[in-house]
């Protein structure tokens, strides 16, 4: 079975930057090595997050080329909002609404979370990569 990975927000925005490391992830989606998704809740956190530094252009502009990648983007549906849900309930204080759905994504497709944040990996509900920031 290939390697499945579920990226966070903050990976794409170290792949866009140049990061080495967030590259291999991207990479692997595009050699077929690995099946790679994103919840669509992360894709507005990274949409967000880059249009305040870069502006909304430039941020709609890899939006754009996210869209056209082979990076599966996972909707939003009763079951990963359920899952999400029960994780915040869990991990009310560690972690965001949008690291539950990361979470979630992850543990309904049996996959490894690729993340920037530690306190997702501390939590040891999924197997994760940690890239440093």
């Amino acid at each position: 079975m290939k390697r499945r990975y579920v990226l966070d927000a903050g990976v794409l925005a170290l792949y866009f930057a140049g990061r080495e490391d967030a590259r291999e992830y991207i990479e692997a989606a595009y050699s077929g090595g690995a099946k790679v998704y994103m919840c669509e809740i992360n894709v507005a956190e990274f949409l967000y997050n880059y249009a305040r530094v870069f502006g909304w252009d430039a941020a709609l502009a890899r939006h754009a080329l996210v869209r056209s990648s082979p990076i599966t983007v996972v909707e939003v549906d009763e079951r990963l909002t359920v899952e999400a849900a029960k994780l915040k309930h869990r991990h009310l204080g560690a972690l965001s609404l949008a690291d539950c759905y990361l979470v979630a994504t992850a543990k309904l497709l049996k996959a490894t979370v690729v993340t920037t944040y530690e306190n997702v990996k501390d939590l040891g509900e999924v197997h994760t990569v940690l890239l440093k920031v």
